[in-house]
C-alpha cells in the first residue's frame, strides 16, 4: 500500500491491510500498555485520516478532525491523545468501525 494520494483512496481494503500488518485483532488494544509499534500505526492512521478519498469523507467527522488536529498540533489534541490509552482507545474504535463498514456495506452510518 502506497500513501501517495490516489484516485479513491484511502479506502477500506487499504486500512484493513495497514491493520493486518500488526497481525492482531484491534479490538481490545485500548487495554494493551504503550507500545512503539501502537505508536506508529497511529502516525500512519492519521495521515491517511486526512486525505479526502470518498471513503474518508464518508467516516464520522470526529475521526478527521482528531487527526487533522493532531497533525497541526492543536494543543488540546495533544494532550489528550498522549495518553497511551487514549491512542489506542481511537485505534479500536477505527479498527471497529472500518471493520463493520467492510463487512456490512460500505454505507456510512
Amino acid at each position: 500500500m502506497s500513501t501517495s494520494p490516489a484516485a479513491g483512496k484511502p479506502d477500506a481494503d487499504d486500512y484493513l491491510e495497514l491493520f493486518g500488518r500488526y497481525g492482531k485483532d484491534f479490538g481490545p488494544v485500548y487495554l494493551e500498555a504503550e507500545d512503539q509499534t501502537y505508536r506508529l500505526l497511529f502516525e500512519q492512521i492519521v495521515r491517511l485520516l486526512i486525505e479526502p478519498s470518498p471513503f474518508n469523507l464518508s467516516m464520522p467527522q470526529e475521526f478527521r478532525i482528531t487527526a487533522q488536529r493532531w497533525l497541526n498540533g492543536d494543543d488540546e489534541v495533544q494532550r489528550h491523545m498522549r495518553e497511551p490509552q487514549m491512542r489506542h482507545f481511537m485505534l479500536s474504535d477505527f479498527y471497529d468501525y472500518v471493520h463493520l463498514r467492510k463487512t456490512m456495506g460500505h454505507a456510512p452510518w
